[in-house]
């Protein structure tokens, strides 16, 4: 068995996520990458990732962030929109991995429908936004992102910047958290299906994974940047399968059904399918060092709303940060959801539920 074949495996036994880096996945030649004829996408649940309103116009939009690269994301209106007033906005992060047409459009516009602004915005190292190389892993930019969207809202004439807030999706949901511990302009927090990425990272899911293995995670990155300063290939790892066969765990089919089939499949510009989902193995350890939840409770007396699944395996996150915030705060568990579920089946997303709680708060 080779190394790349123990990496799988490991990355099955111990996380069972298309987020966690559990060993390096090198493009050329790996069976992960093999070419496959696609099942077909289950749509149910209303799956309408490619989601596009009538009653909402939108445009391309980009900014810096404070460390001057280049942020970019699409605004999102309703088309009745007074632009004589002033109106909250929302700002929603995408899925680790993924990019603004991979779920966060969809909240966008329907949330728009609601009569709020938007911006889904894409990462830093992710989609149409600046940061080399791609696929990097940096929390700290990634929560600059959203305090950088803070900034470029603030100076759009029809929004109210005392009335901005913040939706993260997946791992953005712990950015959200992140940014907001040390940026109160973001006045009303939310997350679905959010990931700690640090504890995914150091714990795997359910606590998984041993401290021998993290080890072996963290020096196999070290030496990739040894090999990558003096000239070496970039090397990539965690991400979605490419392929199913009868050995898939049953969470990466979960991701598979979304990111590599048409329900979810997309490829920015200037990227490649083979690299969609994936981080760089060198930079992905960064995550064993982000703690989100600390001091979460410092968010108080600004409002938290938690998103989950009560089939998610991610659910044990929203549980945790529950837990250790502070009042005002809520808990929402959607009967019957699992984790992707939640990124796109328009019939399992409480719409009503996200619009009342911004609607409360940003008022």
């Amino acid at each position: 068995m080779n190394i790349d074949d123990v990496a799988r495996r490991d990355f099955l036994k111990t996380a069972g996520t298309g987020m966690a880096a559990l060993g390096g996945l090198p493009l050329a030649g790996s069976p992960a990458f093999a070419a496959d004829s696609k099942p077909a996408p289950d749509m149910s649940g209303k799956a309408d990732n490619f989601y596009r309103s009538a009653t909402v116009a939108s445009r391309k939009v980009s900014f810096n962030n404070q460390y001057r690269m280049r942020v970019v994301g699409n605004l999102f209106t309703p088309k009745d929109l007074n632009r004589n007033a002033r109106h909250p906005a929302i700002i929603i992060g995408h899925p680790m991995g993924a990019v603004k047409e991979q779920s966060s459009n969809l909240y966008a516009q329907k949330l728009a429908e609601q009569g709020f602004v938007m911006l889904a915005i894409d990462q830093s190292f992710w989609g149409e936004s600046a940061g080399q190389p791609r696929n990097a892993v940096a929390p700290d930019i990634y929560a600059e992102a959203f305090s950088a969207a803070v900034d470029y809202l603030g100076t759009e004439p029809f929004v109210d910047r005392e009335r901005i807030g913040v939706l993260g999706i997946c791992g953005s949901g712990s950015f959200v958290i992140s940014a907001a511990k040390i940026d109160t302009r973001m006045k009303a927090i939310a997350t679905v299906s959010m990931y700690d990425m640090g504890a995914a990272n150091r714990h795997a899911l359910n606590h998984s994974q041993t401290p021998e293995q993290r080890q072996r995670i963290i020096a196999e990155a070290a030496q990739q940047r040894h090999a990558e300063f003096t000239g070496g290939a970039i090397r990539y790892t965690g991400g979605t399968v490419h392929k199913l066969d009868g050995d898939t765990h049953p969470i990466q089919r979960e991701f598979y059904d979304f990111y590599r089939t048409p329900r979810g499949e997309y490829t920015p510009a200037g990227s490649s399918r083979e690299l969609t989902t994936h981080p760089t193995l060198a930079s992905n350890v960064k995550f064993m060092n982000f703690y989100p939840f600390n001091d979460i409770e410092t968010i108080s007396p600004r409002p938290m709303l938690f998103i989950t699944g009560d089939q998610a395996h991610s659910r044990e996150f929203s549980e945790d940060a529950f837990r250790l915030s502070a009042q005002p705060k809520e808990l929402v568990i959607i009967p019957g959801a699992g984790h992707v579920d939640l990124y796109d089946r328009v019939t399992f997303i409480p719409w009503d539920k996200l619009g009342a709680f911004f609607h409360q708060h940003l008022a």
